[in-house]
């Protein structure tokens, strides 16, 4: 529930979050809901589906409960510094 209610707070924040850390936010949502990575890396020209699949990468090895956990204190934080 806690993971729920933070990815969907997330989506109001007032100001729009880095690019950083947009991508921390999806790698750990990514691990969290489908686990390791399952997907082949895209062409060189899709930058922002090359940008995802890295964020996602890296979260690789994670397990989802500690990926939920991450999430929800990156998505807290995140509340915080921008409010909702």
């Amino acid at each position: 529930a806690d993971f729920n209610n933070a990815a969907e707070s997330v989506k109001k924040l007032k100001t729009r979050p880095t690019d950083d850390e947009l991508k921390e936010l999806y790698g750990l949502y990514k691990q969290s809901t489908v686990g390791d990575i399952n997907t082949e890396c895209p062409g060189m020209l899709d930058l922002k589906g090359k940008a995802k699949w890295e964020a996602w990468n890296h979260k690789k090895g994670l397990s989802k409960e500690d990926a939920m956990n991450a999430y929800i204190s990156k998505a807290n934080e995140m509340i915080k510094k921008y409010g909702i």
